[in-house]
């Protein structure tokens, strides 16, 4: 009579592994942390250029007080152009720049927002205060400046290279009523300047364009840049 050996077959290595509770705990972690893990640790973008320093300037904020180029050492500042008085435009410009105070107010003092006027005839200081303080506008934070025509020019012409026009009479209308209105041309862009006064980048005032901006703000506050 025959004897018929037999044997058991061991499970492979691999085997066990996919047999394990572990093994599946594991798997399903990574699966699921990995995209958030490599959102996380992605590569930043390259830090913005400097453009060019803005050179050294003295104006005269809402409050009649000197202020320039100085008061902002060690800031960022987001520039913008405007004139209080203007049909087209501005008034869509005050209400981006509102919402962009509204958004840095996490920096604190570490930014401001400075919005310069194109149109020194009309804007002297105490209309500048009056529309500020109609706009809400921290002192703080936003600082409206005006000045002589030549060192506003000097300033935006020269230092920020953002074109600023003339005053010119232009017909509208006004509850049914032609009016004479002043219109003058100036740049529409925010201006992104660093703490030690260079402009680091300029940006349309679209949706997008805004939000790439604070992206670069915030990238900028935390970088080690600042000297």
């Amino acid at each position: 009579m025959s004897t018929v050996i037999g044997y058991v077959r061991k499970n492979t290595f691999f085997e066990k592994l996919v047999a394990s509770k572990l093994f599946w705990f594991l798997f399903i972690a990574f699966t699921f942390s990995y995209p958030i893990y490599k959102s996380v640790v992605r590569e930043l973008p390259p830090p913005l250029p400097k453009l060019y320093k803005v050179p050294e300037y003295t104006l005269i904020n809402s409050f009649n007080k000197p202020f320039g180029s100085k008061d902002l050492e060690g800031k960022l500042y987001i520039a913008g152009f405007a004139f209080t008085s203007c049909p087209t435009t501005c008034p869509a410009l005050m209400e981006k720049m509102d919402k962009i105070q509204k958004r840095v107010r996490g920096l604190g003092t570490n930014i401001a927002l400075v919005t310069y006027t194109v149109d020194p005839e009309y804007d002297t200081p105490d209309v500048l205060f009056k529309f500020a303080r109609k706009r809400h506008a921290n002192p703080y934070v936003w600082t409206f400046l005006t000045g002589s025509e030549a060192d506003l020019k000097k300033t935006i012409i020269d230092g920020f290279k953002v074109p600023m026009g003339k005053r010119e009479p232009i017909s509208g209308n006004v509850d049914g009523e032609e009016v004479s209105l002043i219109d003058i041309a100036h740049s529409e862009k925010f201006v992104l300047v660093d703490w030690n006064g260079y402009v680091r980048k300029y940006y349309e005032t679209d949706k997008h364009s805004i939000n790439q901006m604070m992206i670069d703000v915030g990238l900028l506050a935390n970088s080690n840049e600042k000297k």
